[in-house]
């Protein structure tokens, strides 16, 4: 099963504690797929949130956080940072599986990616632990995308050390970014330090996950060129929250520009706007114009719950995928919402 893991992830062999030596599944699941679920007495498997789903997917984007067990300055502490939807105090509670769900709900939810929420940075390895309580109770998340400071002195150990949990795929850390488009200065992924840091991942297996606004995507494409064998996932679809003509027009330029690498993928997902509903109206052009650069096998829809529930609900979200792409063929749908973030991440569920 060991070998089979290490084929799936695409890494070298890595000295993995048992307990977490757990090979993902190949068959078609719902997040109560799991070893638990067959005890006696238990209910069936069902899907997500207990009703007639509509859609299977693979969420690419989500967070859990328990708040009363583990810290995270941003969630926890005063005052509030500033964030780019504002007012965020809906998120500063806990939000765990049955809160997911919930949220999912009406949604067959195959998969999901728990991306890494800006855990206490003094406890580098907790998070990961605490993921690995999940995925061993559970079955949610599938798989895990980990934070590691690719500029940090431990870099090369902890980046070793998040890739022996066998459900890792990625590392998420956001590089040094100006705060809108015009700076001569470079970003950091310009950083000598932080690309010998990236350079680290490819040996081990491991993608990147990049949150990065669009004026520094000429950063991306570069970094991706130098590292062809680096599968690089641009996360929020380049953060195109200025929809002025002007700001869609950089947007667009920009993301043409690194599409134009084989080895970028982009999740389409947290595109809310501050202060306005998420509508498919409001987002049409953004989902459009990714599928249009990207190509439909590199792309993703994923939800960026809970924190794009500060927009809109999981529903209105996933409507308004479904409402946009409705006139594409029902296999280009199925890549979209599920078969893509399945073999992008390598998750060993049934495509």
């Amino acid at each position: 099963m060991r070998n089979y893991q290490l084929a799936m992830r695409n890494e070298p062999f890595l000295m993995v504690p048992a307990i977490f030596a757990r090979p993902v599944s190949t068959s078609p699941i719902t997040p109560l797929d799991h070893p638990a679920a067959s005890a006696p007495g238990a209910s069936a498997p069902r899907p997500a949130g207990g009703g007639s789903a509509r859609r299977r997917i693979v969420d690419a984007h989500h967070h859990l956080w328990d708040l009363g067990r583990n810290r995270h300055p941003w969630l926890c502490d005063e005052p509030p940072i500033a964030f780019r939807y504002g007012d965020y105090q809906a998120l500063r509670r806990n939000y765990l599986r049955p809160d997911y769900l919930a949220d999912a709900a009406g949604y067959e939810v195959q998969g999901t990616v728990y991306v890494e929420t800006e855990w206490d940075p003094a406890d580098p390895r907790g998070e990961m632990r605490y993921v690995a309580e999940l995925v061993g109770a559970t079955g949610l998340p599938t798989v895990a995308v980990a934070h590691t400071r690719l500029d940090a002195a431990e870099a090369a150990e902890l980046l070793e050390w998040q890739a022996s949990f066998a459900f890792v795929r990625s590392i998420r850390h956001k590089p040094r970014a100006h705060p809108g488009p015009g700076h001569a200065a470079p970003g950091g992924m310009e950083d000598r330090v932080w690309r010998a840091g990236f350079a680290r991942l490819a040996p081990l297996g491991l993608r990147f996950d990049l949150q990065t606004p669009w004026w520094h995507m000429h950063e991306a494409a570069a970094l991706a060129q130098d590292h062809p064998a680096t599968t690089i996932i641009i996360n929020h679809a380049g953060l195109p929250a200025d929809r002025s003509a002007t700001g869609l027009a950089g947007w667009r330029a920009a993301m043409t520009q690194v599409a134009a690498c084989p080895n970028v993928c982009v999740k389409i997902s947290g595109i809310g706007v501050p202060g306005r509903a998420w509508t498919a109206e409001a987002n049409r052009e953004i989902v459009l114009n990714l599928i249009e650069l990207f190509g439909v096998p590199r792309c993703m829809f994923a939800s960026n719950f809970p924190v794009d529930s500060l927009c809109g609900r999981f529903s209105a979200i996933f409507g308004g995928f479904e409402a946009i792409v409705a006139d594409f063929s029902q296999s280009e749908q199925d890549a979209l919402f599920r078969r893509n973030a399945i073999r992008i991440y390598a998750m060993g569920l049934v495509a």
